[in-house]
């Protein structure tokens, strides 16, 4: 991450965020970085903060970086051109069940910002295999 990009998310994003619980902030972000590809320039935008391809291949597959994002942020697959404007070399979603379900009752996600440390407790909340397998399917038809 480069200063400026530092300074403003240390500076704006992250004590707004910090207003809200936990929870609450994961869905506003998950909310925006969904959107993104319908808001003109938005994935313009996060390109912009993402750092300089560094290709490798694995397995005979194709990485445009070697870090990606692991389960448990992007449980139900809604931000995928998101992360790949981001940066990320890959995206796992999920936990996928075979069916919806709420997870955990709240609260769920805990922050101890003195260790900066999150514990979540989600939970395996999501859109259930169908739903989801449907999302990804007309995202690779686009």
């Amino acid at each position: 991450m480069n200063r400026l990009t530092n300074d403003w998310y240390e500076q704006l994003v992250r004590p707004l965020l910090f207003r809200l619980d936990p929870e609450s902030a994961h869905h506003l972000a998950m909310r925006l970085l969904r959107a993104a590809p319908q808001i003109p320039g938005g994935l313009a935008l996060l390109r912009s903060f993402a750092p300089p391809p560094q290709p490798r291949s694995l397995f005979g597959l194709p990485f445009r970086n070697p870090f990606g994002l692991a389960a448990g942020f992007d449980k139900n697959g809604v931000a995928i051109p998101a992360w790949e404007a981001l940066g990320f070399g890959f995206v796992e979603i999920g936990t996928v069940t075979a069916k919806p379900q709420p997870g955990n009752p709240r609260p769920r996600i805990f922050r101890y910002p003195k260790q900066e440390a999150l514990i979540n407790r989600l939970g395996f909340n999501n859109d259930g295999a169908d739903v989801i397998s449907e999302r990804l399917r007309r995202l690779r038809g686009s």
